[in-house]
Formats: C-alpha cells, sequence, structure tokens
C-alpha cells in the first residue's frame, strides 16, 4: 500500500527548498477545571481560513484559475504523550492518514492534580516539539498541539466530539501477559475509546524491527498487520 494513501486506507479498514512556516494562532481551550492551550502551525492565509471557520475541519476552494473545486477536509486527532510508542503511532497518522490540506491535532491530556510545572512547562513543551516534528516532515497537512487538564477518557472523547474529529489515532502497547485474566489501564483506555469515540478510532502499535510495519485494531478488525 502506498504510504500517504489515506482515504483508500481508512475505507479498507472501516468496511472490515520550502517557504518558511509560521505559527498562525495561540488561543486557550476550555476543560473541565480550566486548564488547557493550544498552538498551530500552518501556511498562513490558509490556516487562518480554517480557524476562523469554527472547531470542526470545514470546506475548503482547491484549484486555481476561477473554477475552484470544493473539497472537504478532514481532522486527525492523535493522543501522544512521552512514550516512544505514543510518537510512532503519530508518524504513522501523519504519514498513512493525513492527506495534503487536512488538519493533525496532538492531544496532550494532562492527568487531573498533576504540577503547576508539568502543566505550564513540560506538557506544552512536549506538545510543541511533536507538532514542528510533524509539520517539518509533512508541511502539506495543518498541524495543532492541544494541553487540556482533565480526566483522560472523558477529555478525548470530548474533544473528538466537540472538534468534529473524522479519524481518531492512539498508540497501543503490549498485550498485558496476563490478559485473559486481567488489562492493563492503557488497554481499557484504548478499547474505551475504540467502542465509545464518534469517529473511526484506529490503535497502532509499531512492530518490532526483526517483524516490521504496524498492527492497527479498530471497532471491526483486531490486530490487522499493515507491512508499509
Amino acid at each position: 500500500m502506498e504510504v500517504g494513501d489515506g482515504g483508500s486506507f481508512l475505507r479498507q479498514l472501516s468496511s472490515g527548498g520550502r517557504a518558511a512556516w509560521e505559527q498562525t494562532s495561540s488561543y486557550y481551550l476550555g476543560s473541565s477545571n480550566g486548564h488547557g492551550g493550544s498552538r498551530r502551525w500552518g501556511r498562513g492565509k490558509k490556516a487562518k481560513r480554517m480557524e476562523e471557520g469554527g472547531g470542526g475541519v470545514g470546506v475548503g476552494l482547491e484549484g486555481g484559475g476561477n473554477g475552484g473545486l470544493m473539497v472537504s477536509k478532514k481532522r486527525v486527532m492523535v493522543v501522544i504523550d512521552q512514550s516512544a510508542r505514543a510518537k510512532h503511532a503519530m508518524m504513522w497518522a501523519l504519514t498513512h492518514v493525513a492527506n495534503k490540506g487536512d488538519l493533525l491535532t496532538l492531544l496532550h491530556v494532562v492527568p487531573p492534580g498533576a504540577g503547576a510545572a508539568q502543566r505550564s512547562e513540560y506538557a506544552p513543551q512536549l506538545a510543541n516539539s511533536l507538532g514542528s516534528l510533524c509539520k517539518a516532515c509533512k508541511p502539506e497537512v495543518e498541524v495543532e498541539a492541544l494541553v487540556i487538564q482533565g480526566p483522560k477518557l472523558g477529555t478525548v472523547l470530548s474533544q473528538v466530539k466537540k472538534l468534529e474529529a473524522s479519524v481518531l489515532v492512539l498508540s497501543q502497547g503490549k498485550p498485558s501477559p496476563i490478559c485473559c485474566l486481567f488489562s492493563s489501564s492503557s488497554e481499557e483506555f484504548v478499547e474505551q475509546c475504540i467502542n465509545q469515540a464518534e469517529c473511526l478510532t484506529l490503535a497502532v502499535k509499531k512492530q518490532s524491527n526483526g517483524v516490521g510495519g504496524y498492527l492497527v485494531s479498530t471497532r471491526w478488525q483486531k490486530n490487522f498487520w499493515l507491512l508499509a
């Protein structure tokens, strides 16, 4: 499968020297306790038009001359944290799901009760670093990073609905060695998102170097092996 052919890949799963880039907006989002922030990277005017369109990704004009073609863009949301597997899932979403003109939203949820230092320094730094990496790797995709404090599952589900995400991408770890008896909190979170989120939800795990590829799980398929 060709990397970057996000449309055909999503259909398959659901059925079974450049110009300088600039930060176009900085604003704060509300949460259950009022803590949160976001940052967006994009190509000036285009990103501004998307910003003015509201929370969800709207419809934009593509094409030259007077005859523009109306094209609907999608929002791809990725839940990030400091782990390597979350970074792998983010890069997979960038290369396999997000297409030119789409909006990639990186959501970092800070648990309630986290210290002020984590909220004001570490979490935004992580989100900004990963957002800049995505923009450098695939500049034709709009990127924004959100940092919100609150319960992880509730925050993710509410942001998916509020921002009208088309696709939610999560990282999944190794199954618990006693998965027949118990599930880890991480496994439960992924499964709850897959079953409850109001959009197509993909859980992604990068295979070991000896195997290669990714394991992808959806509501309809578990551990679908994608070699690319």
